[in-house]
């Protein structure tokens, strides 16, 4: 392309309506939704692990393509709830999707339609907002089970669009940013061009070590764990140091969480410190305190910590 050529295409670009909007990502435990967030973000926004109820409030990630500014809201994952956190994070994940422009029902190809996305599916019908179907794990199943796994779904709800993608390796992603781009409606951005997420840095920082300890803990601990920073201090050096706690519910947890010689909870904070350091771009001095709280799950103030109301 010649020098006059580019200038052209950038000043088409530049007068061209710009558009912008929310998508909310819903749909069952661990159908793919943070990882397709973090993908189509170009960045993590959104921690990821394979145990289920990973994410437990809205997490926005921001993307730009082409004049479009692209919003997109990772729910937790629907599911029936059996506590009173589950309660929320499910309240949370339909109140995102009335907020939204358009709501992108994610589905693991592999499951199907069984168990809680035919529940979702169902509820979605009292949902007025339009709605996409994206197909996630494609590469793993062929295609005639696509289509039929396809038809079966709009069958129940007509949805707008139809996507086969794969969060893992990008196929059909540009897919849907191209959709979303030009349906989004017209109007201002509501975020700065260079921000990807809205999560404060601290509360983006517990959530990077509340993934390590998902990937590293068994069992019910994960989930009986809440990570909050407590202390942020940027040093004249340059680095910043950073003091976290963990919550645990029994003292028997406690003794998990920091294993033998204390080899577990060093083991997390180093994984968390390394992809802390390479996020701010700076030194990253971590320190993880584990602390007993009971029932911390029917305390309110560690409701709002998480972003989530405190259902009564």
């Amino acid at each position: 392309m010649t020098e006059e050529n580019e200038m052209a295409a950038e000043n088409a670009a530049e007068s061209s309506p710009t558009h912008s909007g929310f998508v909310a990502l819903i749909g069952p435990t661990n159908a793919g939704k943070s990882t397709l967030v973090n993908r189509l973000v170009g960045a993590k926004v959104s921690i990821v692990s394979h145990k289920v109820q990973t994410t437990r409030a809205i997490v926005r990630g921001i993307a730009i393509h082409n004049n479009a500014q692209i919003v997109f809201m990772d729910t937790p994952g629907i599911f029936k709830p059996r506590r009173r956190l589950d309660r929320a994070m499910v309240t949370s994940a339909w109140g995102g999707a009335k907020d939204a422009d358009f709501i992108m029902l994610l589905i693991d190809s592999e499951r199907g339609l069984r168990g809680d996305a035919e529940a979702i599916l169902e509820g979605l019908k009292n949902v007025p907002q339009p709605k996409l179907l994206a197909l996630n794990k494609v590469d793993r199943v062929n295609r005639e089970s696509l289509l039929a796994l396809a038809a079966a779904a709009n069958e129940k709800i007509a949805f707008e669009q139809t996507f086969m993608i794969s969060a893992e390796n990008g196929s059909g992603c540009d897919d849907v940013m191209d959709y979303l781009a030009k349906t989004l409606p017209e109007g201002p951005w509501y975020y700065p061009e260079d921000q990807i997420s809205d999560l404060p840095m601290r509360q983006l920082a517990a959530e990077i070590t509340r993934e390590k300890l998902f990937l590293r803990l068994h069992q019910e601990l994960p989930y009986s764990s809440h990570v909050e920073t407590e202390k942020w201090e940027e040093r004249k050096d340059g680095s910043v140091r950073i003091e976290q706690v963990i919550y645990v519910e029994r003292d028997s947890q406690k003794k998990i969480a920091l294993g033998k010689g204390g080899e577990t909870i060093k083991a997390i904070s180093s994984a968390s410190r390394r992809e802390l350091s390479e996020i701010l771009e700076q030194p990253v001095h971590l320190f993880l305190f584990v602390k007993v709280r009971e029932n911390w799950g029917d305390d309110p103030e560690r409701f709002r910590e998480m972003g989530l109301d405190f259902p009564r």
